[in-house]
């Protein structure tokens, strides 16, 4: 099938009518984008919360049918049939990242890299910038994480972009950097993609746009070696085990192997884009000091009577909780797991749990909550102890007591936080403010 984006970028607008669809952040930043170009747009939204915008329910496709471009906000899923309505049309809908790299491509695209992953992927970008920086360079990161890099309320005058894309991004993008890093790979985000393997072809398809050339991929993912066919014309795998003995990533601060090797990653990525300093211990290690990690990323939040807290709430599987678990060998680690249902499956971390060495107190919250018991009660051997709890502040009392005198309780929800709380850093925030309760 014909792609109907054609190569469009942001100076190519001006004259056409164009509408922008969706006003989150992404929106707001095409807006200002749009109108610093001489554009007034159409502007809808699914649930607008200002008069100006259209609904698109209520009269807002019919005013994006009569547009001759049409920019989406990336949570609006490529696959709705409004999409396809309007692409039937002839008219491409498009998204804000895609025509900004399109605006780079035969220019400094070279200078940008881009990365992806189901989970890892802020931490390795944001680590990436920050060596960067470190090694002397001005750089910024975006993307999905950090400022919207096409944004004219942005600086604009940088050494090297660093761009965090997610699965939603990726389907909006019409050609990538030479250079890309894919983090990880498991299931997520099924309802936007119709499925577990739409996920992962949209997730690595920038790996195969016009531009990419070689793709930095973990090499611990089977998940992705099967897939590699679609990391593009060039692999190169980075393991956790890569570059034993080798402390310049030290000064990070980073807990556990997998964001060893997320580092590792950054790391190769320079050196992919020529980043003098990249093969260097001693700068590398330079750059690395003074790095604040990304908070609710298995971030250490305090210490009350030798028990280490942890927020990981950004952790949304069952993969990242898996890594968080690892990364505390020889501890007594009482996980608080569940949230928004969204029917994943939990018999991995149950097989995780029963194959760790160390003892582990499970705490179930709602409303997947029940699932991830039974699916520990049911995995074999059965020695994981699960304590289903009525909310979060419960769950953590019950777990300090379980972890004192020198364990750890560790929030990785392996769940979304819709419903009880307004997003992850909400859900973290109430981890923090249980944990202060402890003292009492």
């Amino acid at each position: 099938m014909t792609d109907p984006r054609p190569n469009l970028s942001w100076s190519g607008l001006p004259g056409a009518r164009v509408g922008v669809w969706g006003l989150g952040r992404e929106g707001h930043a095409s807006l200002r984008k749009l109108r610093a170009l001489g554009v007034e747009p159409v502007l809808v939204d699914d649930h607008p919360a200002d008069p100006d915008v259209l609904a698109t329910g209520d009269g807002g496709l019919a005013a994006l049918e009569g547009c001759d471009v049409v920019v989406k906000t990336p949570g609006l899923s490529r696959y709705r049939p409004e999409v396809a309505r309007l692409t039937g049309l002839g008219i491409p809908v498009v998204g804000g990242l895609g025509l900004w790299l399109a605006e780079r491509a035969g220019q400094d695209l070279h200078r940008v890299l881009c990365v992806t992953g189901t989970k890892g992927k802020s931490t390795t970008a944001s680590v990436t910038g920050h060596l960067l920086t470190g090694l002397g360079y001005k750089c910024l990161v975006g993307g999905n994480i950090g400022v919207v890099p096409y944004d004219p309320a942005e600086q604009t005058d940088f050494d090297y972009w660093v761009i965090e894309v997610s699965s939603y991004q990726a389907t909006d993008l019409p050609c990538t950097p030479p250079v890309t890093a894919v983090t990880s790979l498991h299931p997520d985000h099924l309802d936007w993609h119709g499925g577990v393997e739409q996920y992962y072809r949209d997730k690595l398809s920038m790996c195969t746009q016009t531009g990419a050339d070689l793709t930095v991929a973990s090499g611990d993912s089977e998940v992705l070696r099967q897939r590699e066919k679609l990391l593009g014309p060039r692999v190169e795998w980075v393991s956790q085990d890569d570059e034993p003995g080798a402390d310049w990533m030290a000064p990070l601060g980073l807990l556990g192997r997998h964001n060893r090797r997320n580092a590792l990653i950054a790391r190769r990525c320079l050196a992919a884009l020529g980043v003098p300093g990249a093969s260097d211990d001693q700068a590398m290690r330079a750059a690395a000091a003074g790095y604040h990690p990304l908070p609710s990323r298995l971030a250490p939040i305090g210490t009350i009577a030798g028990v280490t807290f942890v927020d990981d709430s950004l952790s949304t599987n069952v993969l990242p909780t898996l890594a968080a678990l690892d990364a505390f060998p020889g501890r007594r680690v009482a996980l608080i797991a569940g949230g928004h249902d969204r029917g994943i499956d939990y018999a991995p971390l149950a097989a995780g749990l029963a194959a760790r060495e160390w003892p582990a107190l499970v705490l179930t919250v709602p409303d997947s909550g029940p699932r991830v018991r039974a699916a520990i009660e049911a995995a074999e051997p059965a020695k994981v102890d699960v304590v289903a709890c009525e909310d979060l502040d419960t769950a953590v009392e019950r777990g300090f007591g379980w972890a004192l005198p020198d364990g750890v309780v560790l929030l990785s929800p392996a769940a979304p936080s819709f419903g009880a709380f307004r997003d992850y850093a909400d859900r973290g925030e109430a981890f923090a403010r249980a944990m202060n309760a402890c003292q009492a």
